[in-house]
């Protein structure tokens, strides 16, 4: 039914289009649009404020006003339209699109003109039929005769009079208002949408002989609505407000937050990236815009080695490989960061840039240290022994625990060693190498391994529960 249907589209056009224009409002042009001055405000997990300031002229007392081309998602309870001496009696959503299912089903009981082309002499025939079913196939009434319209390639067009009214070439709002008095009026339409959308993506390059990163964010934005906003001017918000099916994004990335402000704009808790410049964002469309580009900033290479609880891993585990480094406007990146994807780049011994991996990062204050896990260290591995675990009283614990690591590169590393899982009150009696109490619950050391060598580390708690 569906080949069948578009060849009809396809073939009807020429002769429907101008049938409509006649019996009602013509179709606008594919290019054309019934916007006004648009501003689009995105949030970053698919809801926008669209605003459409439309001039509009206004017959007085009450009066019905379209106004197409507004987003095919609308959430129509959200929508408010103010102007000066106009109030909203009604307002109707009218999101059956025109299409050529949509015409035969709404054509139901209705009479068509069907055409017929013979393939061998390319003569035309024309019979008046009604339309019966639209149900999987069509059902047609020609004269006394019941015939089903088959899909078997013969050239076939259906002439319509009109598009029935409640059928729309694109998604349109019906507003019935109260107008004061007559003349021409800017009318602000407001309403909320899902369907647009932006993420942050950054690229970083790092280069480990330099210690330095350079960094380039760009915000990425989706147009699902089925309606294209052209020569808008798009507000980008960083943050999650609550409603409108928001969820949190997942990733850490943070080893500390920062407490530098920005300069940016805010509103409220929400930091603004206005673009530029106006641009448009058709439909089913992905548009890339850069926001942040700096070079040189300070990264170091290290490996991180985490043990969850004090308990023995005999088989050797990779460490992971992190890149670290700072947003602070002094020695960092100079910005806070979005919630978004960061994918690490390093150049080989040719210089070319090779992807060395990913790790989400959640929303980071400017001032924040940072750590990008970009994947598992081939010659870094790790192991954890309970060396002994002596019971002192029934609520009090002694574990010695070692922690062995080797390194098959050419060079020395240094592992960032973290024991989790320290719950309750578990204190350190002895430790090989002095480390720090990051947290309630975790405890880390930096261990020196050497070129092709081996390093451990010997650590006694007493756990109190």
């Amino acid at each position: 039914m569906m080949r069948w249907l578009a060849y009809l589209a396809a073939a009807a056009a020429p002769v429907m289009v101008p049938a409509v224009a006649q019996a009602q409002q013509a179709i606008p042009a594919p290019d054309a649009s019934a916007q006004g001055d648009v501003a689009v405000t995105i949030y970053q997990n698919g809801q926008s404020l669209v605003q459409d300031v439309r001039q509009l002229d206004l017959a007085p007392g009450r009066t019905r006003q379209e106004f197409p081309d507004v987003s095919a998602q609308i959430r129509s309870e959200t929508v408010t339209l103010s102007g000066p001496g106009i109030g909203i009696v009604e307002q109707n959503f009218d999101y059956d699109l025109l299409s050529p299912d949509k015409l035969m089903e709404k054509a139901v009981g209705s009479v068509v003109t069907l055409v017929r082309t013979n393939p061998a002499t390319g003569a035309e025939t024309r019979e008046q039929a009604r339309v019966l079913a639209a149900n999987g196939g069509i059902v047609l009434q020609i004269g006394n005769r019941i015939e089903v319209l088959r899909d078997d390639g013969l050239p076939v067009r259906v002439i319509f009079d009109k598009v029935p009214e409640n059928l729309r070439a694109r998604p349109t709002l019906s507003v019935t208002l109260q107008v004061a008095r007559a003349g021409r009026v800017p009318a602000t339409l407001s309403y909320l949408t899902p369907g647009l959308g932006w993420t942050s993506d950054y690229v970083m390059l790092f280069d480990e002989a330099k210690g330095a990163i350079d960094m380039q964010g760009w915000v990425t934005l989706t147009n699902n609505t089925g309606t294209t906003y052209r020569n808008a001017e798009v507000l980008l918000v960083a943050g999650n407000p609550r409603g409108g099916g928001f969820s949190r994004l997942q990733g850490s990335t943070i080893d500390e937050a920062g407490t530098e402000t920005s300069p940016r704009e805010r509103l409220g808790d929400f930091y603004l990236y206005p673009l530029g410049e106006r641009t448009t964002i058709a439909n089913a469309q992905q548009k890339q815009v850069s926001f942040l580009d700096v070079k040189g900033s300070p990264a170091r290479k290290t490996y991180e080695w985490v043990n969850g609880w004090l308990g023995t891993n005999p088989d050797p585990r990779s460490a992971s490989s992190v890149l670290k480094f700072s947003t602070s406007r002094n020695g960092g990146l100079g910005d806070q960061l979005p919630a978004g994807t960061i994918r690490v780049y390093m150049r080989d011994a040719r210089g070319d840039p090779q992807f060395i991996g990913e790790s989400r990062v959640d929303a980071a204050p400017m001032g924040s240290q940072m750590s990008i896990r970009t994947g598992d260290a081939f010659d870094v591995k790790g192991t954890s022994t309970v060396v002994e675990r002596k019971r002192i009283s029934s609520s009090r614990w002694r574990t010695t625990m070692r922690y062995d690591f080797t390194n098959a590169k050419a060079e020395g590393v240094t592992v960032d060693l973290a024991q989790n899982g320290l719950w309750g009150d578990v204190r350190v009696l002895e430790q090989s190498i002095t480390g720090d109490r990051v947290s309630a619950e975790r405890m880390e050391w930096k261990v020196p391994v050497p070129a092709n060598g081996k390093a451990s580390v010997t650590v006694v708690f007493d756990s109190r529960y």
